[in-house]
């Protein structure tokens, strides 16, 4: 089965945003992906509600907002307002999580959680049944273009494992590294969402690499 494919924005030009939304629209992609960072769970900014806006305005295919920022309860019902369909919060960053979870989905979102590589999957096993989506990170959250830390294909693994012992219906996105070689062996592992930036946006036939992600195009 191929896996969606959600090319992030953080790797996108923004100086042509328009442009770049409408080339995933034109795509066979499935979700964008929003990279939200605040410069304190993480060490880097990236972009904010006005940005987020311009994107929604545009966009055919459903966003994805990862939220790398400490108390992202504050901001939950934002999102859902500018039309964000899947939200995932950081395991390490919510104290009381399945209230977090509770929440998202009471606005009509998919809730996910974000684990950073040092997370294992085993910390999930009493939180897993109220997610709609777990979101694995295979670099360590921050920065685009990163390397792909190989250990994640293990981890996707088990996760897969539980999520079937469990009877679960849980889909595992994977972000960070992701690229034409590793995407495979992702899908192979159990992933169902690929996360690409640099891999989509510094090619010069971005739709082109989008297919052959899902194993379209060979």
């Amino acid at each position: 089965m191929s896996p969606l494919i959600a090319p992030s924005m953080l790797s996108a030009d923004f100086g042509n945003l328009d442009n770049q939304v409408e080339m995933i629209n034109n795509s066979s992609a499935d979700l964008i992906h929003l990279d939200i960072m605040d410069g304190l769970f993480v060490p880097n900014l990236s972009y904010g509600f006005p940005v987020i806006k311009a994107i929604a305005r545009k966009a055919r295919k459903p966003l994805d907002a990862h939220l790398m920022i400490v108390d992202p309860d504050r901001y939950t019902e934002k999102f859902a307002e500018l039309g964000v369909k899947y939200l995932s919060v950081h395991y390490e960053a919510c104290t009381h999580l399945h209230r977090s979870l509770q929440k998202i989905k009471s606005l009509g979102m998919k809730a996910g959680i974000a684990l950073n590589p040092h997370t294992p999957v085993n910390n999930l096993y009493d939180i897993l049944p109220y997610a709609d989506f777990v979101l694995i990170m295979s670099v360590n959250p921050g920065y685009g273009g990163q390397q792909f830390i190989d250990n994640s294909l293990n981890k996707i693994a088990r996760l897969r494992k539980m999520i079937t012992d469990m009877s679960l219906n849980t889909l595992i996105e994977v972000d960070g590294g992701v690229n034409l070689n590793n995407a495979p062996l992702l899908t192979e592992s159990g992933a169902d969402i690929l996360v690409a930036g640099n891999t989509i946006f510094g090619s010069d036939n971005p739709e082109g690499i989008i297919r052959r992600l899902k194993g379209e195009e060979l």
